[in-house]
C-alpha cells in the first residue's frame, strides 16, 4: 500500500527552539569563522574551512591543505505555561526539548598550478533533534523530530586575475528524517521515516582590492529531495502495530542561500569584517501528512525568507596567537501565526569569541565559543489552523557552541 506524504515544509521537524540558526540550518562549519560570529565568512578565506561559505576562497589556500573540525552544540530549551484549551487541561513544563549534538566538518584541497585549485569537503549543513515526553498534552502535534543532512562537495576555483577569483562546486546531499507524534497520548503513537540522496550546486566570487581588503559573494542552490520510507502506527510502549506499515514518499527542499561578506585589515594587528546572508525559507509552505486514521492532516507553515547580519574583529596578539570576536542577529523563519510545537521559531542574538594558535608554519588550531540568546516565543496552534486540540505554550531557549579545528599545510 502506497500513499503520498508531501511535506515541502519538513522544516517543522525542528524543534522546539531553533537554537542555532533560523530554521534548521547549521551554520557551524568553521571554528575559525565562528569566533567572529561568521562575520566576513564569505570574504575571509583565512583557512580551508571557509570554503564552505565561498568556493572562490580556495585560491588563497596555497599547496595542499587539510582541515578537520567540529562544533559541540549544547542547547537549553523549555516549554512553559503549556495548556490544552480544548479539554481545559494544564500541562507540565517540558525541559530539555532540544538535544546536544556534534556537527563535524572536514576538507582537503590541492593547488594544481598558479591559477587552478580543487577541494573536497564533507559537512553537516542541516540537522537537529528534539523530543517531548510522549504523554505531554501536545503529543498529537509532535513528539520526536530528527533530521540529518550530510553533504559531500567537490569544488574548483580559478584565479582569473590578480584580484578576481571564481569558484564552483557540486553538493551531493544525503538526508534522513524521522517524525513521531502521539495522536492518542499513552495509547497510540505514530512515526514517519524517510531518506534520500540528491544534489545541488554552489558558485562564488572573491575580489581582492589589495592585500588588506577583500569582498566575497556566494550562492548555494536549494536541494530538492524526494524521500522514501515508512509510516508506522503502534500501541504506545510496544511494537504491536495498529495497522500495517505504509510506504510513503516525501518532498523536502533545503533552502537556497545568498551571502555577501567583507574583510579589511587596518594594520598588522587589527582586522574587521562583516557579513550578510539571505536564506530563502519561503520555499517551505505546508506539511501534508496521512495520519493513522487514514485522513489527511495539513499543517500550514508559510515560512518567510530570513536575514542574518554579523560584524566582527580580530587582533593578532603575537606571532602565534590571534583573538577573534563577533556578534550577529539571526531572524526567525516562522512568525507567531505559523508557530507549532515542532517549530516555535524566534529571533536570535549571537555573541562569539575565539582563538587561533599557530603551532608552526604548517600546523594551526582554532578554538571558538558562542552564546546564542533566543527571544521568547509564544505558540498557539489555533492560529496555525492545523486542527487537533488547541495548545498554547511559551518557549525560552539558549545555546552554547564549542568549536575546535585543526589546519595542516603540506
Amino acid at each position: 500500500m502506497k500513499k503520498l506524504l508531501t511535506f515541502t515544509a519538513l522544516a517543522t521537524i525542528f524543534a522546539a527552539t531553533q537554537a542555532q540558526s533560523a530554521g534548521f540550518h547549521l551554520r557551524e562549519q568553521s571554528a575559525a569563522a565562528q569566533g567572529n560570529a561568521f562575520a566576513g565568512a564569505t570574504a575571509g578565506a583565512e583557512n580551508l574551512s571557509y570554503t564552505y561559505f565561498n568556493a572562490a576562497g580556495l585560491t588563497r589556500q596555497k599547496g595542499t591543505n587539510i582541515n578537520l573540525g567540529g562544533t559541540y552544540i549544547a542547547p537549553r530549551a523549555q516549554a512553559k505555561k503549556v495548556y490544552d484549551h480544548t479539554i481545559g487541561k494544564r500541562g507540565e513544563n517540558v525541559d530539555n526539548i532540544v538535544h546536544s549534538a556534534v556537527a563535524p566538518n572536514m576538507a582537503i584541497s590541492h593547488q594544481i598550478n598558479e591559477k587552478a585549485f580543487v577541494a573536497l569537503a564533507l559537512n553537516v549543513p542541516f540537522g537537529m533533534i528534539t523530543k517531548y515526553d510522549e504523554a505531554w498534552v501536545g503529543g498529537q502535534h509532535g513528539v520526536t523530530s530528527k533530521l540529518t543532512a550530510v553533504t559531500l562537495t567537490p569544488s574548483f576555483a580559478y584565479k582569473l586575475t590578480d584580484k578576481l577569483s571564481l569558484g564552483a562546486g557540486i553538493q551531493v546531499q544525503y538526508l534522513k528524517a524521522r517524525l513521531t507524534s502521539a495522536p492518542m497520548p499513552g495509547v497510540i503513537n505514530s512515526s514517519v521515516e524517510g531518506k534520500a540522496v540528491d544534489w545541488g550546486w554552489q558558485i562564488g566570487g572573491l575580489y581582492e582590492f589589495n592585500d588588506q581588503t577583500r569582498i566575497g559573494l556566494a550562492y548555494r542552490s536549494k536541494v530538492a529531495h524526494k524521500l522514501k520510507g515508512k509510516q508506522k502506527v503502534n500501541f504506545a510502549g510496544s511494537n504491536m502495530s495498529v495497522m500495517p506499515d505504509i510506504d510513503i514518499y516525501a518532498h523536502l527542499t533545503t533552502p537556497a542561500m545568498l551571502s555577501m561578506g567583507i574583510y579589511h585589515e587596518f594594520n598588522q594587528k587589527w582586522a574587521v569584517m562583516a557579513e550578510y546572508q539571505r536564506v530563502f525559507w519561503s520555499s517551505f509552505r505546508d506539511l501534508h501528512i496521512m495520519d493513522y486514521s487514514g485522513q489527511d492532516r495539513l499543517t500550514y507553515e508559510k515560512w518567510r525568507d530570513t536575514n542574518f547580519f554579523a560584524v566582527g574583529a580580530s587582533y593578532q596578539i603575537d606571532n602565534q596567537w590571534k583573538w577573534r570576536v563577533g556578534m550577529a542577529y539571526d531572524q526567525a523563519a516562522a512568525r507567531l501565526q505559523h508557530r507549532t510545537p515542532r517549530i516555535p521559531d524566534s529571533d536570535r542574538l549571537w555573541y562569539s569569541t575565539g582563538l587561533n594558535y599557530q603551532y608552526n608554519e604548517k600546523l594551526s588550531f582554532d578554538f571558538s565559543y558562542t552564546y546564542i540568546y533566543a527571544h521568547k516565543a509564544h505558540m498557539d496552534t489555533a492560529l496555525t489552523g492545523n486542527g487537533g486540540n488547541r495548545i498554547t505554550a511559551d518557549y525560552s531557549n539558549s545555546v552554547q557552541l564549542f568549536g575546535l579545528s585543526l589546519n595542516y599545510k603540506f
